[in-house]
């Protein structure tokens, strides 16, 4: 076997257990169960310290109820499905805030529905206590000195309106609450046109003594939330302090230390001039912001015995003298990761490296820029699916001087196969002298024969991050191309088992063992344009690989039939863009693909190479 086609073999066989390897560690996302609801839990919270803000209480619910640390002897206030709530409308949101504890716990996105299904439902973003899965923001004041939990607001407050009716772009919400004892606390509750909350906590004291308090702001979730459990994805909590980001799976943190004064397992961390926090999705996101120079703790919770998961952020303790006031202000993050709403907040708003929220994974430097320049291309083209094939053509740009050394060498080296057949004769089984002969070869016609293998290898950190990219990018979900491909981000739905929608029968479920044979046209069109590609070339005169060579294509469009059509619409025109740059180099350096004859003669070594081997199976000795 001469070098040409070792190397060929090599970076064929590389390639192959890459996309294997891939395949086996993330296979198609299954539908996590939802847990089943917690159980109740009361924790006795320290009191404000002289400097730092204490552990707000945690939040519970058993049912119907939830409890946020009562003095002892106070039950948990009901929730009442038809208690009184604000309505959130603005163009992207819709929901609304519960006036008991004032917790904005009811929120649904209004661009984006669970399915493409005509009448498919809002993603549910936010769910209050009580109900499946509840998932909330809560604010309020720890109390410090001689106050108690009784004397600050927390998740039972039975807060009023003060002002506005309906939360709005343009309408804010003022709620109020007097504790009896001289302190009067108000919560300004603006929102802007995508998904960022402003809350403003005042405090005024008309008692004759100073008091002592510290706000916080949390967000919780009763129970392991949904995930799809891909090792290529962070889900859970996502925080950054001072520059250093930070991620904690849910599964994770019941591993977390307790911490003395938690009464549950908590990581901890100092914010001095910036950061943020909290929890992750694939496409959804629920964070935290301290205003931009405020110092504050960082904290992620889990709650063992109601299992709750728990983020925080404490600003320090305020003390605030008789007949004056304190404010704190805070961001509140909810909605959809959209790359261009994120980066706009981190320059408008000043949210530090906001950015990367989004799960960028190892190959930052690579995804970053793949995904601007995909987003940039969209925006002039408008179609993903074509801004894909856009961003095929630029990137091959840029590896075109490789490719085109690469190419060339291969041209070269055809057109040496006569002297390389005299080395083979001469050398007879002296593979020494034959190596020897074939460098003197590759040297005095400037020759590399390893060029080759160098455009595939590079183009395996640039297909892992554009998988990244496509997998993690909410730009992609439910994003169309033509035709029948609606959602760039999942698998092609047609199916060669019904003839692509022909006959009246539905393709199996891609959670079931027949949805590997369950083709669809994208995956098909992968496998020839491979073929094609190989048949540039004559195939190896072993019997053994031609037969490997021959059946690679079809392996290949088997196993990435199931991966999302925006990821098998890049390789399809990869590989047609390879196969016009490959063929018209070959020719300009005076070397004609002979492309038809090699697709005879393939269909004709095929069988020949099968029976060669069936026979030399046949001939192998038996063992005893």
């Amino acid at each position: 076997m001469d070098d040409q086609n070792k190397n060929l073999l090599l970076a064929t066989v590389l390639s192959f257990l890459v996309i294997l390897g891939w395949f086996l560690l993330f296979p198609p996302e299954e539908q996590a169960v939802a847990p089943s609801n917690p159980p109740v839990v009361t924790s006795e919270a320290p009191k404000a310290g002289a400097d730092t803000a204490p552990p707000p209480p945690a939040v519970a619910a058993d049912g119907e109820t939830v409890a946020a640390t009562p003095p002892e002897g106070e039950a948990p206030t009901s929730i009442d499905a038809t208690a009184a709530r604000i309505r959130i409308d603005t163009p992207r949101l819709s929901g609304s805030i519960a006036l008991t504890g004032g917790r904005i716990d009811d929120l649904f996105l209004r661009d984006y529905r669970v399915s493409l299904d005509k009448g498919a439902e809002n993603i549910r973003l936010l769910s209050p206590v009580g109900g499946p899965n509840a998932y909330y923001a809560l604010y309020g004041w720890a109390p410090g000195g001689d106050l108690g939990f009784e004397d600050v607001p927390g998740a039972n407050t039975p807060w009023t309106v003060e002002s506005g009716d309906v939360l709005s772009p343009d309408q804010p919400v003022t709620l109020v609450w007097e504790n009896g004892k001289g302190q009067t606390f108000r919560r300004l509750v603006q929102i802007d046109d995508d998904y960022l909350f402003t809350v403003t906590q005042t405090v005024e004291n008309n008692a004759e003594q100073p008091v002592r308090m510290a706000p916080y702001g949390l967000v919780a979730r009763h129970g392991e939330p949904d995930v799809a459990g891909f090792f290529i994805l962070h889900e859970g909590v996502v925080r950054l302090t001072d520059g250093e980001l930070q991620e904690i799976d849910y599964g994770d943190m019941p591993e977390m230390d307790y911490q003395d004064r938690e009464a549950a397992r908590a990581d901890v961390t100092e914010a001095g001039q910036s950061g943020w926090i909290g929890f992750t999705d694939k496409y959804w996101m629920t964070t935290l912001i301290p205003t931009p120079g405020q110092p504050f703790k960082s904290v992620a919770k889990y709650v063992d015995n109601a299992d709750i998961y728990q983020t925080e952020t404490r600003l320090p303790t305020v003390t605030v003298a008789a007949g004056e006031s304190a404010t704190s202000q805070t961001m509140l993050f909810a909605g959809a990761k959209e790359w261009e709403t994120i980066r706009d907040y981190e320059k408008s708003r000043g949210i530090a490296n906001f950015i990367d929220s989004i799960d960028w994974g190892w190959f930052f430097f690579l995804t970053k820029p793949i995904f601007a320049v995909l987003h940039w291309l969209n925006s002039i083209i408008g179609n993903m699916g074509w801004s894909i094939i856009a961003l095929t053509l630029l990137i091959k740009a840029v590896l075109f001087p490789l490719a085109y050394k690469s190419y060339v060498s291969m041209a070269k080296m055809k057109e040496l196969q006569p002297e390389m057949e005299k080395l083979k004769e001469k050398a007879g089984d002296d593979r020494q002298k034959l190596q020897q002969g074939m460098m003197e070869l590759y040297k005095k016609n400037k020759v590399n024969p390893a060029s080759g293998c160098l455009p595939i290898l590079l183009q395996i950190p640039i297909f892992f991050s554009l998988y990244k990219v496509i997998f993690v990018t909410i730009e992609l979900y439910h994003a169309p191309w033509l035709g029948w491909i609606q959602d760039l981000s999942a698998p092609d739905p047609s199916s060669i088992l019904n003839l692509f929608g022909l006959l009246p029968y539905a393709p199996p479920d891609p959670g079931s063992l027949f949805a590997i044979a369950s083709l669809g046209i994208l995956p098909i069109l992968l496998g020839i344009s491979m073929w094609l590609q190989q048949k540039l070339n004559p195939a190896p005169t072993d019997a053994t690989q031609a037969m490997i060579f021959a059946w690679m294509p079809w392996v290949f469009m088997f196993m990435l039939g199931q991966f999302a059509s925006g990821l098998v619409l890049y390789w399809i025109a990869n590989n047609t863009i390879t196969f016009t740059q490959q063929y018209l180099i070959m020719r300009s350096q005076g070397y004609k693909p002979d492309l038809l004859g090699n697709i005879r003669n393939g269909f004709g070594r095929r069988k020949k190479a099968e029976a060669e081997a069936a026979a030399n199976t046949s001939k192998a000795p038996k063992g005893k």
